[in-house]
C-alpha cells in the first residue's frame, strides 16, 4: 500500500488526501480476471457488441486508485478533464441491437425504482433523468401520473429513446434551463461518471422544487475495497464473482462513494436523505451466455439485495431538497 498522496479534491468532501488502493499493476490483474471470468460464461462466437457492459466499458482502466483519507471515497488519479470525459461518452457508438437487449434486462429494475420513487415524491408530478443510456426507465414512468423526460449526451441514446417514443434530448445538466422547476430528479446510472458530482448535486437542488426528491444510484466503493483484497486470498473464486457480476472488477468508474460520504455530500449541498436501498448490477446474462449462468447470476444478486445498503454492491439515495433561499 502506497503513502498518503495529495490529488484532486475529493467529491464528496474537501479532503485532497488519499491512500492508494489500486495501482496500475492491480488493475491490470484484475482485468485478465475479468475476462476469464467472462469468457469461460460466453458461447462460442459471442460478437463484440455482447461485450459491452461486461468486459468493454466506455471509460478506460484507471492508472491508480485513491480512498479519501476522511470519507472512504474512492477516485481515480490523475481524473480526466471534464471536456475530454463529456466527449467520449458523447462519441460512443451504441448500436440498437446492443440497446435494445440492455433495455429488456433492465426492465424489472426500472419498474421497481419507479415504485420506489412514487412512495417517496408521491403520485404524480414533473421529472427528469439524467443519463437515460437505454431509455428503460423512461418506459417505466409511462402511466405512472408522473411526466418525465431524459437528456443524454450520446446521439445513440437518444435516437433509439425516441424510437421507442420515449421524451429524450441530448444535452447535459448544466444546460437544462434555469427557469425549470422539476418535483423529481433521477440519476441512475451515472452520477459517479460525472466530471464534478458535488456541482452536479447543488445543480439538481436549483433545479428541484423545495420538497422535490432526488434519486441517485451508484457502484458502493466499500464494497469493492472489501472484496478486491481476497483477489489473492483463499477467497478468489467467490471475490471476482463478487466484483466481476457486479462490474466493479477493474473498476470502470471514475468515483465510488458510500452511503455515508454521499449522505454527507447532499446534507452540505441543500438535501435531507430520506431513504437508502440496497441494489446490485442489472441482469446481463443474455442469449450468449451458456445456459447456466443466468440461474448463477440470479441467485448472486438476489443474495447481495437483502444485505444492508452499507455492505451492497450498488445502493440507491434519495434525499429531499430543502428550501434554503433567503
Amino acid at each position: 500500500m502506497s503513502p498518503p498522496a495529495k490529488s484532486s479534491e475529493c467529491p464528496a468532501c474537501p479532503e485532497r488526501v488519499g491512500t492508494e488502493v489500486a495501482s496500475r499493476e492491480a488493475f491490470r490483474q484484475e482485468i485478465e480476471a475479468l475476462w476469464e471470468f467472462h469468457l469461460r460464461r460466453l458461447r462460442p462466437g459471442a460478437p463484440p457488441e455482447a461485450l459491452t457492459d461486461r468486459l468493454a466499458f466506455t471509460q478506460e482502466p484507471p492508472l491508480r486508485l485513491l480512498a479519501c483519507n476522511r470519507c472512504g471515497t474512492l477516485r481515480r488519479d490523475p481524473e480526466e478533464s471534464a471536456p475530454v470525459l463529456v466527449s467520449r461518452y458523447a462519441a460512443e457508438p451504441l448500436s440498437g441491437a446492443v440497446l435494445g437487449a440492455l433495455f429488456q434486462a433492465q426492465q424489472t429494475s426500472a419498474h421497481q425504482q419507479m415504485k420506489r420513487l412514487v412512495r417517496l415524491a408521491g403520485p404524480r408530478g414533473e421529472g427528469m433523468e439524467v443519463g437515460f443510456y437505454t431509455g428503460a426507465f423512461l418506459a417505466a414512468t409511462e402511466g405512472s401520473g408522473w411526466r418525465f423526460h431524459g437528456i443524454d449526451v450520446n446521439a445513440g441514446a437518444v435516437a433509439f429513446a425516441r424510437s421507442l417514443g420515449l421524451p429524450a434530448e441530448r444535452g447535459t445538466l448544466e444546460e437544462l434551463p434555469a427557469a425549470r422547476r422539476y418535483d423529481a430528479i433521477a440519476i441512475w446510472n451515472c452520477f459517479e461518471q460525472l466530471p464534478a458530482p458535488r456541482a452536479a448535486l447543488l445543480r439538481t437542488h436549483e433545479l428541484l422544487r423545495p420538497g422535490g426528491v432526488l434519486a441517485l444510484r451508484v457502484p458502493s466503493g466499500d464494497f469493492y475495497r472489501r472484496w478486491r483484497v481476497h483477489l489473492d486470498g483463499a477467497a478468489r473464486a467467490l471475490a471476482t464473482a463478487l466484483l466481476a457480476q457486479n462490474n466493479l472488477l477493474g473498476f470502470p468508474y471514475r468515483y465510488g462513494f458510500t452511503p455515508g460520504s454521499l449522505g454527507r455530500a447532499l446534507r452540505e449541498t441543500g438535501f435531507r436523505v430520506i431513504a437508502t436501498h440496497s441494489d446490485a448490477l442489472v441482469p446481463t446474462a443474455c442469449c450468449w451466455t451458456r445456459g447456466w449462468v443466468g440461474w448463477e447470476e440470479r441467485a448472486l444478486k438476489t443474495l447481495l439485495r437483502r444485505l444492508p445498503a452499507r455492505a451492497a454492491p450498488w445502493f440507491e439515495i434519495y434525499a429531499r431538497a430543502r428550501d434554503i433561499r433567503p
